[in-house]
């Protein structure tokens, strides 16, 4: 059985060697730092899913506010499970608790974005409901450094 709970500045190494696997390095002290911003903003939760004191996988979440309506819409900024710990349920365990942190901040959606070439994360993500609407709008992106 697997645990989900907030993260913890405690986290920052095994954080690090998760985002490493899913192709952004990154050290321990770096992840000490953005977990610092992360854990201080009240809209932001960083996830943590462990079995016996191993983390497995992590996943942060931030909430926006609209403008257009009344309420907030939630983004998954990362989800990564450990290779080793991939199809056990831990993703499963992660996202569904993700929702209902985004429940509890009164959000009414929930976004996603994956690279095209991470089949096997699309094919989860549909699995847990969720629908790919890129054609119905473009993402653009400017790098401001």
């Amino acid at each position: 059985m697997v645990e989900v709970r907030t993260a913890a500045g405690t986290d920052a190494a095994a954080i690090a060697a998760l985002m490493t696997q899913l192709g952004y390095p990154c050290s321990g002290d770096d992840a000490a730092a953005r977990l610092g911003y992360w854990l201080a903003d009240p809209m932001s939760r960083v996830l943590v899913a462990e079995h016996e004191g191993l983390v497995l996988g992590c996943l942060w979440l931030h909430a926006v506010p609209y403008l257009e309506r009344t309420g907030r819409w939630a983004r998954i900024e990362s989800l990564v499970i450990d290779e080793s710990a991939r199809g056990t349920g831990v993703g499963r365990a992660l996202l569904r608790t993700a929702e209902n942190v985004a429940r509890q901040w009164e959000c009414l959606v929930m976004e996603v974005t994956s690279a095209r070439t991470r089949h096997n994360a699309h094919a989860f993500y549909q699995r847990m409901g969720y629908i790919d609407v890129c054609s119905r709008s473009g993402r653009f992106l400017k790098e401001l450094v």
